[in-house]
């Protein structure tokens, strides 16, 4: 990246930035605090973080527009290890993810990210949507026709202000306008203030007071790299969500290494690491959120709202921020998809489901997208093995095998199979020309087939052996080379 292409992210349509990033800040607030109790820290902590990591990678990461904070996986990995060792314990594990996740992507991990096919990203966000709107319905039940109302005039207003302004993003009118109706007209509903203790003062700095010892790594290591891991990948997939719909491409290697950056300050300032939130993001990119600044408006504005606005803040209803929150999971939601499912192959909208299903049971997206890329990778390895082809041909007292299409360690049980040990042949002749050979698997399937063949005193020769198209057999012995 230029530093004119990182200046043009900065300059982007300011005004429009700044008022997506607010939409954003608000989406942020309900979610943020609920993930801190999920992770057994205080909400201050999580929001604090919040706006450190947003400040921090709208500097450092590679993929503007996107909405990163306290919530996610990593609240979830994190759980553990605060219910288990205490937050001291949670910011050393902090500290150290972050610096994994710049040797992440310092090294490329990144990559890791083309073997997530279309329909496990699919899956990735229709489980996400499905999660925000699950998510708001505890503030839903046990409330009287109050929040109902308030709800759907907030949905209301949402939806229908843009068909005759959008001068003013319309989340931000509905927050006002129901906070300014709640307190006009007293009324039994829930308000921010019901969530927990906002925070009144500024983050300082700070360091684990743990012991520098091998037991003290023993215990941080494994949740360290958990989050990061988790981290990496669930800010690399809303990446790729931001990609498709920007049409624009960001830099996953400059993501990792600036989402690690934030989550070592984070640990700095006593916060709790987090990622790429996808919800928040596409509530920013709905509302004209491109570049950089709006990032960085939403950490900012976060930081005002809590610290100077707190009061303020406290009595903004639930049901605003239910009614964003429901407008940001329809909006996520990959509605498409419902017609793929009939179009695409049963196994592509198989590991679909089975990605929304995984993640949607376990709150887990990790293990949602590891279930989806294992089910991709072994449905691709069964279409492949399908496609190898051998026949068998015989003239008089010689077999000839043609041999076509892919040999690899799930196909070379079928090509071993096809062979015929007892023929009456005297000469065998198998033709590669048209197979290609990928492994280590595949090479000593043939020379066992060859060596079979021989130890029947068969005369056999090999056609097509061509060392550049199948290179893997110079990993083979020296009497299949000779052939």
């Amino acid at each position: 990246m230029t530093f004119t292409q990182y200046r043009a992210q900065w300059s982007y349509n300011p005004l429009r930035e700044v008022l997506a990033g607010m939409v954003g800040t608000f989406a942020l607030i309900p979610e943020v605090i609920a993930f801190s109790y999920i992770a057994g820290v205080s909400p201050a902590t999580a929001l604090y973080a919040s706006f450190v990591i947003s400040v921090a990678i709208s500097v450092t990461g590679g993929r503007p527009g996107m909405i990163s904070g306290a919530a996610g996986s990593v609240a979830l990995v994190t759980a553990a290890l605060v219910h288990a060792h205490g937050v001291q314990y949670m910011l050393a594990a902090t500290l150290l993810a972050g610096a994994m996740q710049i040797l992440f992507g310092l090294c490329g991990l990144h990559v890791l990210m083309r073997f997530v096919s279309r329909e496990v990203r699919s899956g990735f966000v229709n489980a996400l949507a499905i999660l925000i709107f699950s998510a708001q319905i505890p503030q839903m039940l046990h409330v009287t026709w109050h929040t109902y109302a308030l709800i759907a005039l907030g949905l209301a207003i949402i939806y229908l202000l843009p068909r005759i302004s959008t001068t003013i993003p319309s989340p931000l009118i509905c927050i006002v306008a129901l906070t300014a109706i709640s307190l006009t007209f007293p009324m039994p509903i829930h308000v921010v203030a019901d969530l927990g203790a906002l925070p009144t003062g500024l983050p300082g700095l700070t360091l684990p007071h743990l012991p520098l010892t091998f037991e003290t790594l023993a215990i941080v290591m494994p949740y360290a790299l958990a989050m990061a891991s988790v981290g990496m990948l669930e800010s690399l997939m809303t990446s790729s969500v931001v990609d498709d719909m920007t049409d624009t491409h960001g830099a996953p290697r400059m993501e990792a290494t600036g989402l690690g950056i934030a989550n070592m300050m984070v640990g700095l300032f006593g916060g709790i690491a987090g990622c790429g939130m996808i919800g928040q993001t596409v509530g920013n990119l709905r509302y004209g959120g491109r570049g950089r600044l709006s990032t960085l408006t939403a950490g900012v504005f976060l930081l005002i709202l809590m610290v100077a606005l707190h009061r303020y803040v406290g009595q903004v209803p639930m049901a605003a921020l239910v009614a964003i929150m429901i407008m940001v999971s329809i909006s996520t939601f990959s509605w498409p998809s419902f017609r793929e499912l009939i179009r695409h192959p049963r196994l592509s909208s198989l590991t679909m489901l089975a990605t929304v299903v995984v993640v949607v049971a376990t709150h887990n997206l990790a293990a949602g997208v590891a279930v989806g890329v294992l089910l991709s990778g072994v449905f691709f390895a069964w279409r492949v093995t399908g496609m190898l082809k051998v026949e068998k041909h015989t003239s008089g007292s010689a077999d000839l095998y043609l041999v076509r299409g892919q040999v690899f360690f799930a196909s070379a049980d079928l090509f071993y199979d096809a062979i015929d040990f007892q023929t009456a042949s005297k000469v065998v002749a198998i033709a590669l020309n048209e197979a290609h050979f990928w492994d280590v698997t595949s090479v000593e399937t043939l020379e066992k087939i060859i060596g079979k063949l021989r130890d029947r005193d068969i005369e056999v020769s090999v056609e097509g052996l061509n060392i550049t198209q199948h290179g893997v057999l110079r990993l083979s012995s020296e009497p299949l080379l000779a052939l």
